[in-house]
């Protein structure tokens, strides 16, 4: 499919949802209803986005989630010894970053397999987790990081009609950077080059493992932007926080039109599918469909991302 061709596709089914759904569920075009539909969709889309990147190089992070349980508690601890909200977000930051680079050294500077690694992680840091805070939560977070999670770009600017959420403008926001870095610049080609052929690559100077390196570190960072985000909007830090969210991540990307073996993908269609699947399970929400079915929906949806392309015509084109 051309450039352009898989977004068009996207474009199109959200349209169709939107109407789909306008018609048979009362209340989802009211505009309340369709800001509330963003909310859930704002941290699976910055994480989604750095697994985007990872999948284009020919790696993946099954971390990547577990990496915001234990950025979010690094935020809890630094506010249990007095750290003010600055602090705690350098805190969590650091540590998705040191998550990330621990990833990044055992691939790159080990020659471990990435898929392997972080199934290892994901339980490391999970278990870490588990272990510091038990079955207690964190809670009793500043207010500023509370407005963060829950207010709206009205409450910023002073215009009450502005009703989109704060995370999901930060959201756009990073994703929209990502964009731009892997389609406008020499460093985005690179990335591409490096998942299509990494032996090509190294052999034209391309500094291979140090792109892959740097791609675990943001995914890190990704992670403790995203967990800052998510631990404002419920107000607590618990051990299973993001639990499955990695599965969420490659499927948005998958569905956005990134190839699993890496080397191509839109990332402007991974923005657009995180809409449609934000969307989706929202609707599916309002009509009390039970979360198992929401799962299995997703699980359906991210065999047919890998499956669909391989039907459709010029599946062999680049998107990057």
């Amino acid at each position: 499919m051309k450039r352009g061709g898989w977004e068009a596709v996207l474009a199109s089914l959200i349209l169709l949802l939107y109407a789909g759904f306008g018609v048979g569920v009362d209340g989802f075009l009211l505009p309340y209803a369709l800001a509330d539909s963003t909310v859930n969709v704002s941290e699976r889309l910055i994480i989604a986005m750095a697994m985007a990147m990872l999948i284009c190089a020919g790696e993946i992070d099954l971390s990547i989630a577990a990496t915001m349980a234990l950025s979010s508690l690094a935020m809890g601890m630094a506010m249990q010894a007095g750290a003010p909200l600055p602090l705690m977000l350098v805190a969590g930051v650091t540590t998705g970053a040191a998550c990330g680079l621990l990833n990044g050294w055992l691939v790159t500077r080990r020659g471990l397999p990435s898929i392997v690694v972080t199934i290892g992680t994901l339980s490391l840091y999970r278990g870490l987790a588990l272990v510091l805070l038990g079955d207690q939560a964190i809670t009793g977070y500043p207010e500023p990081l509370s407005v963060l999670g829950n207010g709206t770009l009205g409450d910023l600017f002073g215009a009450p009609w502005l009703i989109v959420p704060i995370e999901f403008g930060i959201a756009v926001l990073f994703a929209c950077g990502v964009a731009v870095w892997m389609h406008r610049t020499v460093h985005g080609r690179r990335i591409y080059a490096v998942g299509s052929n990494p032996v090509a690559a190294r052999f034209s100077g391309i500094n291979a493992d140090g792109y892959r390196l740097g791609l675990f570190v943001f995914a890190g960072i990704a992670a403790a932007l995203a967990a800052a985000l998510l631990t404002g909007r419920i107000g607590s830090t618990r051990p299973n926080l993001a639990m499955g969210w990695e599965l969420d991540a490659i499927t948005i990307a998958l569905l956005g039109g990134v190839a699993i073996q890496g080397g191509r993908g839109s990332m402007v269609g991974v923005m657009l599918a995180a809409l449609l699947l934000g969307a989706f399970t929202f609707a599916l929400g309002m009509l009390n469909v039970p979360g198992i079915v929401i799962s299995t929906t997703v699980g359906g949806l991210l065999i047919g991302a890998m499956v669909l392309p391989k039907l459709l015509p010029g599946r062999g084109k680049k998107f990057g």
